[in-house]
C-alpha cells in the first residue's frame, strides 16, 4: 500500500502538468507564426495560429477531463492566447495588408490586440459558471484564426478568379473592426456541440465533427475562412433578432398590465360609504 502511494502522487502531478503543456505548445506556435509573418511566409504563419488554437482546445478539454483546472492554468492560459491569438494575428494582417496602407494602419492591429486583452481580462474576472451551450462575446480563439484562414483563402482558385478584384484591404479593416467589437460585446456565440449518441444533439456533434474533419483533410484552404465568417455573423444576426422579439414581447406586456385604481380611502367597516374610485 505504502508504495502505490507515491506511484499515485507521481501520476497526479504528471496529469496535472499535461494541460499547462499543451498551452506552452500553444505558445510555441504563436511566436513561430510571429516569425513567420515577419519572414514572409504567411501560409504557414496562418497555419500555425490554426495549430496554437487546437492546442488551446485541448488545454481547456485535458484540465476538465482530469480535474486539474487550476489559477495557475487559466491565467497562464490567458498570457498564452494575448500572444497566440491577439498578437500573432495582428502581425499577420499588419505585414500581409496593412505594411504599405501608410503609417498609422497599423492602429488597426493594435485595436485588435486591445479587444482581445479585453476579452480575456472580463472572462478571467467573471464569476459565474461558463454557461454549457455558449460564449458570451466571441472567443478570441475564434477572432485569432477567422483572421489566420484568410489568407489561406486567398491561395484558392475561387478567390483568384472570382473575388480577387474586391477590395479586400478595407473589407479586412472592416473585419477586423467586426471581430473586436464582438469580443467585447454580450452577443451570446454557440459552443460547438458535444458528441453522443444517445441524444438528438450528441449524434449532431458528432456530424459536425466528421464534416469539420472530412473538410481539413481534403479541402481546408477554401472551407474554414468563409465558415468563420458565417459563424460571426450568425451570432450578430441572432443578437439583433433577439433583441427586437424582446422589444415587441415588452411592448405587449406595457399593453395588457391594467394601471392600478387609485382609492380616496380604504375602510373594513360595511356600513360606511364605498372608497371612490378615479
Amino acid at each position: 500500500m505504502k508504495s502505490r502511494q507515491p506511484r499515485r502522487e507521481k501520476v497526479r502531478r504528471v496529469v496535472v502538468v499535461v494541460p499547462s503543456l499543451f498551452t506552452l505548445a500553444s505558445l510555441f506556435f504563436g511566436v513561430w507564426s510571429i516569425v513567420l509573418s515577419i519572414q514572409g511566409d504567411f501560409y504557414r504563419a496562418s497555419w500555425w495560429i490554426v495549430i496554437a488554437a487546437v492546442l488551446d482546445v485541448l488545454d481547456g478539454l485535458s484540465a476538465r477531463v482530469s480535474k486539474t483546472g487550476s489559477t495557475f492554468g487559466a491565467e497562464l492560459d490567458s498570457v498564452v492566447d494575448m500572444v497566440s491569438f491577439g498578437i500573432a494575428p495582428g502581425v499577420l494582417m499588419y505585414s500581409l495588408l496593412f505594411a504599405t496602407q501608410g503609417p498609422f494602419a497599423w492602429v488597426f492591429c493594435y485595436a485588435f490586440a486591445v479587444c482581445v486583452a479585453l476579452r480575456l481580462a472580463r472572462f478571467n474576472a467573471q464569476t459565474a459558471e461558463p454557461h454549457e451551450h455558449h460564449f458570451t462575446g466571441l472567443p478570441s480563439t475564434a477572432a485569432g484564426v477567422t483572421l489566420a484562414w484568410y489568407y489561406p483563402f486567398t491561395q484558392t482558385a475561387l478567390y483568384q478568379v472570382q473575388l480577387a478584384t474586391l477590395p479586400w484591404s478595407q473589407m479586412m479593416i472592416f473585419l477586423i473592426i467586426a471581430l473586436g467589437l464582438a469580443m467585447v460585446s454580450n452577443v451570446e456565440y454557440a459552443r460547438l456541440p458535444h458528441i453522443g449518441v444517445r441524444t438528438a444533439r450528441g449524434l449532431a456533434g458528432i456530424g459536425v465533427y466528421l464534416i469539420i474533419l472530412w473538410f481539413s483533410a481534403f479541402n481546408r484552404d477554401i472551407f474554414f475562412f468563409p465558415l468563420a465568417i458565417a459563424y460571426v455573423t450568425y451570432g450578430l444576426v441572432r443578437w439583433v433578432i433577439t433583441i427586437l422579439g424582446r422589444g415587441d414581447d415588452d411592448r405587449d406586456y406595457d399593453e395588457t398590465v391594467e394601471e392600478p385604481e387609485l382609492v380616496l380611502h380604504d375602510t373594513t367597516d360595511p356600513h360606511r360609504a364605498s372608497p371612490r374610485k378615479l
